[in-house]
Formats: C-alpha cells, sequence, structure tokens
C-alpha cells in the first residue's frame, strides 16, 4: 500500500485538536496498561497497521508482557487479562463496532459493574479518540516504520 497524504501537514489544526485530546486522554486518571490495551484492541479490529505497530511497542516500554499482547485479539479465550480489563476490552469491541452491536446492555452492564460513572465516560472517550486515530491512519495509509 501506499501512503495518500501526510495528514499533519494537510490539516495542522486539525491535527492540533487531535493532539490536544490524545494529550488529555493520557492525563485521565485510568490505569495506562488498560488503555494501551484499548488501543490496541480497537486498532486490531480496525486494521490500524500504524497503531499496532506504535501500541505493542508503548505497552512492551510500560511493562506489558508479550503474552498478554499476543493474546489481546482472542481474550475472551484466556485466563490472562482481569475482569476489569475484560469489561474494558468488552466496551471497546462494542463500541469500535457501533453499526453492528449498537453498544448492547449486557456489556455496558459489565463495563459499570468495572468503572464509576466517570471511569466509564473517559474510558468512552478513550476509545473514540482512538477509532478517529485508526480512521485517519487506515484512510491516508500511514505505514509503520521499518
Amino acid at each position: 500500500m501506499q501512503p495518500r497524504i501526510d495528514f499533519y501537514t494537510a490539516s495542522p489544526d486539525a491535527l492540533k485538536a487531535m493532539i490536544a485530546l490524545d494529550t488529555a486522554v493520557s492525563k485521565l486518571p485510568l490505569e495506562k496498561s488498560l488503555i494501551e490495551l484499548v488501543k490496541l484492541r480497537a486498532s486490531q479490529i480496525n486494521g490500524c497497521a500504524f497503531c499496532i505497530d506504535m501500541h505493542t511497542a508503548d505497552a512492551r516500554k510500560a511493562g506489558e508482557t508479550e503474552r498478554r499482547l499476543y493474546a489481546v485479539s482472542v481474550w475472551r479465550e484466556t485466563p490472562f487479562f482481569t475482569p476489569r480489563e475484560r469489561a474494558a476490552l468488552a466496551w471497546t469491541e462494542s463500541l469500535t463496532q457501533l453499526s453492528q452491536t449498537h453498544a448492547p446492555d449486557e456489556d455496558y452492564e459489565q463495563a459499570s459493574a468495572q468503572f464509576t460513572p466517570k471511569e466509564l465516560v473517559d474510558l468512552t472517550v478513550a476509545i473514540c479518540t482512538i477509532n478517529s486515530w485508526n480512521r485517519l491512519a487506515v484512510g491516508f495509509r500511514k505505514m509503520p516504520q521499518e
């Protein structure tokens, strides 16, 4: 695949807003490891090679294990994730595939049992943000560095 346009230089003001949102997400009081798992899972669903590469590297730097990273795509079939992480991953899948799932009550109830209302809003904003980045990167074919 060939990169299409460099969205950073094509619209600096739009990217400034995206970066500000991403910076705000990074300051939310959720576990950084949880946020990296969410970013990785959304990026897997969206087929974003650039973001998968970036977030696996970031997760490793933050101490995440290879075993858990390899298992994110099959998290339901593994014992490696906590109930809180499972709830976040289910909510991530529901919101990332919104046109198919319509955010079912079961996933909302699971998330609500693990997260306070504020945390659930923060988690949802984090999910929205990575989905926006994925759409930019996939749409404009941003490639991981070799």
